[in-house]
């Protein structure tokens, strides 16, 4: 019989008792414990089985699923003497800061105490009796929403010790999602707050602990010593690049085929690869997202599962406030093509813009990019990655983004598209400027650009939307100069029924030029000197049917113009 799928299901024991869908991850328990690390951080993206493992994991050795053994059952684990043993043996204090994602820093703290209030309730029974004394049973009095941050920052502490005094043994501590509110905090503006909060309560927590026995912490980033685990030496880390525990999180490829057998979806394992396959943990290939085959074994049907239950707002953020550069590789990216970096898996988001590879660093992380190789650099003692756009899903997901950046209404930009494919200047140049009016504060990241970058970003942003809504009608191919007056376009039809098209972008220069009519002019009789039309007249399209457009701006005004309109 076909096991149900349990979507969304995230507690290991309702997916055990159930008799529902599981893949066995239970072997990270053993790798787990005997690398003997005192403090683990995992990083992994996001619908990763990050929370279910931690499930397991708590249910494995907490004392309150003494004599549970019946849920590990069958499973890798339980062929372990040793382990079966173990199963129920140790206190565990296990929390979760997924669902922290507050837009002030009072909001997340409140979120963060209210967790820590919640975990005293449930373990208020240790009051009974003589085992705490009094100081250790008064304690929990101030664990309450107005405690200062000094209590706040100890409370997990104190109540590890309470725990060891009650049980007698030393107390493993589990955090999920340990990063949720801190790349919140970066997209609302209050970083430095809260991560100062934080980076106190991991220190009391993890570090200056005698009563821990182990701690396990998951989530998406590893974000720098420097901003959280500054005080935190005895961190091991594990990214997406490490070998360790690298089959432990997500479905392999041979979990996700020996699952379609079982569902008799054996034919559509091509397919299910094209859409799901991609991601790359260690030396570990072939990697999918559990939510996404979940999902499809569920329904049958194809679809971005994964993309779509992304909170983009960050990712968001970060491409359509990049650089010049930024969008340029991501236009690359969008074709397929691979981009080559450096990377530094220590993310600071306080560098995100300015740090070279920390864009990269950070969508690798995220699972949206993925590693095709990697070659050392002797001189510099670092690596220098090509990445490449993970898989089917992911590609969607950007191309979402990007096309929603220049209208609240697709119809609008479909309108524009259309207007520069039939030649209707007149709503070119109302959409542009409207648009351009619109976004173009949105496009800066407060930060001081010449009057010639700003524009520039933005209509590389303008491009990366062409190259998504008109990938299926045009291969679109861009030259680059240095400096910001010029940014070439050309639009190679796929199809004989629509025209070939040259876009010349030109900033207006006061010194040369006497209004935007003369910057238009400027931009069209480059096209004509360069000779940019010679590459699509090679290939077989003739002069009528190119067409050529000046594009010039100056600030937030825009002029588009063509031959004989100027």
């Amino acid at each position: 019989m076909k096991p149900v799928v349990s979507i969304g299901n995230q507690n290991f024991e309702s997916i055990r008792i159930n008799h529902a869908f599981y893949v066995d991850k239970t072997m990270l328990i053993k790798e787990w414990w005997e690398s003997q690390d005192i403090v683990t951080l995992i990083t992994r993206p996001r619908r990763f089985g990050k929370t279910l493992n931690m499930s397991m994991v708590e249910q494995f050795f907490s004392v309150e699923y003494a004599e549970r053994g019946e849920l590990f059952e069958g499973l890798d684990i339980w062929k372990e003497e040793k382990y079966r043993r173990m199963q129920g043996g140790y206190p565990v204090i296990a929390l979760s800061f997924a669902d922290i994602k507050g837009d002030t820093f009072g909001t997340a703290r409140d979120g963060i105490v209210q967790v820590m209030i919640d975990l005293y309730a449930k373990f208020s029974y240790m009051l009974q009796g003589n085992r705490l004394n009094q100081q250790e049973k008064e304690y929990f009095s101030y664990i309450k929403a107005d405690m200062p941050d000094a209590v706040a920052a100890v409370a997990l502490k104190r109540l590890a010790i309470c725990m060891n005094r009650y049980y007698g043994k030393k107390v493993i501590i589990l955090l999920d999602e340990y990063d949720t509110p801190l790349q919140e905090a970066y997209i609302h503006g209050y970083w430095r707050k809260l991560s100062s909060f934080i980076r106190s309560l991991f220190n009391s927590t993890f570090k200056t602990n005698p009563y821990m026995e182990r701690g396990l912490m998951t989530g998406i980033t590893r974000l720098s010593k420097e901003s959280i685990f500054s005080d935190l030496n005895n961190l091991e880390v594990v990214t997406t690049t490490s070998v360790k525990y690298a089959e432990r999180f997500g479905f392999t490829e041979k979990e996700v085929y020996d699952a379609l057998e079982h569902a008799g979806m054996a034919d559509r394992k091509e397919r299910i690869k094209y859409w799901y396959d991609g991601f790359t943990f260690g030396n570990c290939t072939d990697i999918y997202n559990p939510w996404s085959i979940t999902k499809y074994l569920d329904s049958g049907m194809y679809g971005a599962y994964w993309a779509d239950t992304s909170e983009n707002s960050l990712l968001s953020k970060l491409v359509r406030e990049s650089s010049v550069q930024v969008k340029m590789c991501f236009e690359s990216l969008l074709k397929d093509e691979q981009l080559e970096t450096e990377l530094d898996e220590q993310v600071v988001f306080e560098q995100l813009q300015e740090k070279k590879g920390a864009i990269w660093s950070l969508l690798l992380a995220s699972g949206y990019l993925k590693v095709m190789k990697r070659v050392p650099d002797e001189k510099r003692g670092r690596y220098v990655y090509s990445l490449k756009v993970t898989n089917h899903e992911v590609r969607m997901m950007f191309e979402d983004i990007i096309g929603g950046w220049f209208s609240e209404e697709s119809t609008s930009y479909g309108s524009f598209r259309d207007a520069l494919l039939m030649g209707n200047l007149d709503y070119m140049n109302q959409y542009m400027n409207q648009v351009a009016l619109q976004t173009f504060s949105s496009f800066d990241t407060g930060k001081m650009y010449t009057g010639r970058e700003e524009p520039e970003r933005f209509y590389h942003g303008f491009i990366l939307g062409l190259i998504v809504d008109l990938a299926d009608k045009y291969r679109i191919t861009s030259n680059r100069e240095s400096g910001f007056g010029r940014y070439d376009v050309m639009m190679e039809p796929l199809r004989n029924d629509i025209p070939a098209i040259v876009l010349e972008f030109k900033v207006f220069n006061p010194a040369k030029e006497r209004n935007l009519e003369d910057t238009v002019r400027t931009a069209l009789a480059q096209i004509e000197e360069k000779g940019y039309d010679r590459e699509l007249l090679a290939r077989g399209i003739p002069k009528e049917r190119i067409r050529h457009y000046g594009f010039a701006f100056t600030g937030k005004k825009v002029l588009i113009g063509e031959v004989g309109s100027i």
